[in-house]
């Protein structure tokens, strides 16, 4: 039974992490590859104040959420300068750049070493350290985000920001402002993520830089492209498919070499076909050129 528990918590954190990504690319339709900068931003953030300054789990959420709030908003400001492949490009600088930031700053940060020690968190005198009393908290949470991310694309902000995905020129021509409507898409999803930061820490009790790379950006990518852009219920399916496959593979009782490397294979067969036959993912309704 706890097994089943894991296996919900990381679901419950990555729907977080794919439904955030899909408010930025799916509904804004900005290609960022620096999710999971944030998402270690806000791990960072909350586990530092939590293990060195005796925060409580909200008042380190609430701090993670703000720090990386502000990192989102000042690097959206200047990303979003850039068009297509030149903000990509300008993303894939901000990733790379916390990497080495998380890694090398060993004063802070502790370096390739990590963060051991993150406690469980208690809330209003409760200790949630059981683990499916974390699930249900990271569930709940889950839920909340999603929720909210749901409501704010059915605001005409949300019908803005698609407009703005559409057709910007067009959108512009109608006086709308989608500079600042994209800024502020792209400050939600980091915010969005540094609650899964947050969760993921308390969760595991360890981080390290090495769950923070590229690559976990580009597993984000795929969760969102696999499951579907620019719906609420694709990520939430592709998070649910991505974290099971290995566990299927485990199943199968292939050595963790070989399921990595399997996995890898796995992942990238998936893209291939749902970019050939089905691009807007399986439950998707946007298709991007």
């Amino acid at each position: 039974m706890s097994y089943i528990a894991h296996i919900l918590t990381m679901i419950s954190i990555y729907i977080i992490l794919g439904v955030s990504w899909n408010l930025v690319f799916g509904y804004g339709g900005m290609l960022s590859i620096c999710h999971a900068a944030f998402y270690g931003i806000g791990a960072y953030v909350f586990s530092l104040l939590i293990t060195h300054f005796d925060f409580s789990f909200i008042m380190a959420l609430l701090s993670s959420v703000a720090v990386t709030g502000i990192s989102a908003f000042l690097i959206g400001g200047i990303s979003l300068r850039l068009r297509g492949d030149f903000f990509f490009l300008a993303t894939l600088g901000f990733q790379t750049i916390i990497f080495s930031f998380l890694y090398n700053w060993t004063e802070l940060t502790n370096g390739p070493y990590g963060i051991a020690g993150i406690p469980r968190p208690v809330i209003l005198g409760i200790n949630i350290g059981g683990i499916w009393s974390y699930f249900l908290l990271v569930g709940g949470i889950a839920s909340v985000v999603t929720w909210m991310v749901w409501r704010v694309t059915t605001l005409p902000f949300g019908r803005t920001l698609q407009a703005a995905r559409d057709d910007e020129l067009a959108a512009q021509s109608l006086g709308k402002n989608t500079q600042r409507i994209k800024q502020i898409a792209f400050t939600l999803g980091g915010l969005s993520a540094a609650v899964s930061g947050a969760l993921f820490a308390g969760y595991t009790g360890y981080i390290d830089p090495t769950m923070f790379t590229l690559d976990e950006s580009i597993f984000i990518i795929c969760v969102v492209i696999i499951g579907g852009t620019g719906t609420l219920s694709g990520p939430i399916i592709g998070s649910a498919i991505l974290v099971l496959l290995p566990e299927f593979l485990r199943i199968l009782d292939f050595p963790n070499d070989v399921a990595a490397n399997i996995r890898q294979v796995i992942y990238g067969l998936l893209l291939i076909i749902l970019m050939r036959f089905r691009s807007q993912g399986i439950l998707g309704r946007y298709v991007f050129d």
